[in-house]
Formats: C-alpha cells, structure tokens, sequence
C-alpha cells in the first residue's frame, strides 16, 4: 500500500512523494513524523492506514527518537490497550476485529 506525503509534515522530502508502507523504514518514517508533528486529524487517519500490531512494532522501533512527552503519552496509551485486549474474551475479540475490518 502507498501513501502520498504530505508536505506540511514531510517538508524535507519532494512534493508528491510516496511512501510505500509495506516497507517497514518507511512506515517507521511515516509514524515518526506523524506522531511528532501532526494534528490529531493526521493520527486518526494514521491509525485507519497502519494496522494495531504493525503500529505497536514500529513504535518499539522509533519512541526513542520521539520528544520525551509523545514517548510517555503513546507508551501509556499502548499499555493501556495491551491490558484491555488481556481482559477481552477471545469469542469478543473476534467479533470487534471482524466486524471492524468489514466495515
């Protein structure tokens, strides 16, 4: 899958430039940038692109290179869902991922 960068958050790199985020340097690059100089808007839409475990990967790969303050608030956001998903029973689980990616 390709994405199209966009220039307010990727200045440094040429207009219309595409990232191809089955590679996981530019997915690490795509989240790095996102997480540290989007908007909100630009996380959500993140978040519909990248799916939860390849997201928790290349954050493991990238937090260290984030300001202090997005490291804290995504790490505690992970683990706050890695505890929720412990606690769901597997036949719920299924249902919310099932239904999630169908529509």
């Amino acid at each position: 899958m390709e994405t199209t960068v966009q220039k307010k958050l990727f200045w440094f790199l040429k207009e219309g430039t595409k990232l191809d985020l089955s590679n996981k340097t530019h997915v690490d690059m795509y989240i790095q940038q996102i997480l540290s100089r989007g908007k909100s808007s630009d996380v959500k839409k993140l978040l519909k692109k990248i799916k939860p475990l390849e997201f928790s990967e290349s954050f493991a790969r990238i937090k260290n290179f984030l300001p202090k303050e997005i490291k804290m608030f995504w790490e505690e956001g992970l683990e706050i869902l890695t505890n929720l998903q412990k606690r769901i029973p597997p036949s719920l689980a299924n249902y919310l991922t099932s239904s999630k990616s169908s529509g």
